[in-house]
């Protein structure tokens, strides 16, 4: 069960369901006042479908405008979960690299603040590459959607984007690096329904188109994230609160050599089997 926000002809959020084929949404407003309301539910994927049932305006998906699948929930992010995400931080940081060796091992993840939904961009918008930095990549990754109880409830797709120049400068970087306008894409919607062991046999891959020819493309699977969504989620809600609930990002295991940065009006598209496609222009902010 796939669900979603999205606006048609106006800008007031509406819910969806999105149909098997990912062609069509339908409109769920009527019988839920938003995704909070749906994704709170005792059981997220069987309200989603008693809402569908009853019935709703169809859509086809070419012709609305997906919304980034938050409302007030924070979004946190994990790193260091993936072997390519540790030898690729440790390559560009000479400062800090054992520091990436240390937490990879370590009982304790790697977890920092990433985004507000305000600030969240939907796919079909853009993404940011920050003006004062010289290398720039974009990070895809799983993202897990966790409700106020701290439960995961469904998956998303998610651009954790970074200026690894400035984060290999000094470890102490790291929230001008990640956090900056633009810089954390989710959508297109949102897979519910589906636990673990499934989740951990999809596929994540990404291409970089720039005027019309790709310059980067990798794929990973999501089975070689090295920690556990629960071990994760557990230590997200340690000595905290998310009364609207939370997005967890999970980490990359996609990662260009030194060479690449993105560039002005690159394409971004993410894709993760079991849920769908992210696609971003880039702008410099």
């Amino acid at each position: 069960m796939k669900v979603c926000r999205f606006a048609s002809g106006e800008n007031v959020a509406r819910v969806g369901a999105i149909s098997d084929d990912n062609r069509s949404v339908t409109d769920l407003s009527a019988g839920l006042s938003s995704l909070t309301e749906l994704l709170e539910s005792e059981n997220p994927a069987t309200a989603a479908q008693l809402a569908l049932r009853g019935g709703g305006q169809q859509f086809p998906v070419a012709a609305v405008r997906l919304l980034a699948p938050v409302e007030r929930q924070e979004v946190w992010a994990a790193g260091v979960t993936y072997l390519r995400s540790k030898t690729a931080r440790m390559e560009e940081s000479d400062f800090s690299a054992t520091a990436y060796d240390r937490v990879y091992a370590a009982a304790r993840p790697e977890l920092f603040f990433k985004s507000v939904a305000e600030k969240v961009v939907a796919t079909g918008d853009l993404v940011g590459i920050r003006r004062d930095a010289t290398w720039n990549v974009p990070e895809p990754e799983l993202a897990l959607v966790l409700n106020s109880r701290g439960q995961i409830v469904g998956y998303t797709a998610g651009n954790d984007m970074s200026s690894r120049d400035i984060e290999g400068e000094n470890l102490l970087y790291l929230p001008q690096a990640k956090v900056y306008d633009r810089s954390c894409a989710l959508g297109p919607w949102i897979t519910l329904g589906v636990d673990e062991t499934a989740a951990r046999a999809w596929k994540i891959t990404i291409q970089i188109r720039r005027a019309g020819t790709t310059v980067f493309a990798g794929e990973t699977a999501v089975s070689q994230i090295k920690r556990g969504f629960g071990e994760l989620a557990e230590y997200l809600g340690r000595s905290q609160r998310f009364p609207h609930g939370a997005v967890l990002l999970t980490g990359t295991g996609i990662v260009p050599n030194e060479s690449f940065t993105l560039a002005e009006d690159d394409e971004i598209t993410i894709a993760i089997s079991g849920i769908g496609t992210l696609t971003n222009r880039v702008a410099i902010v």
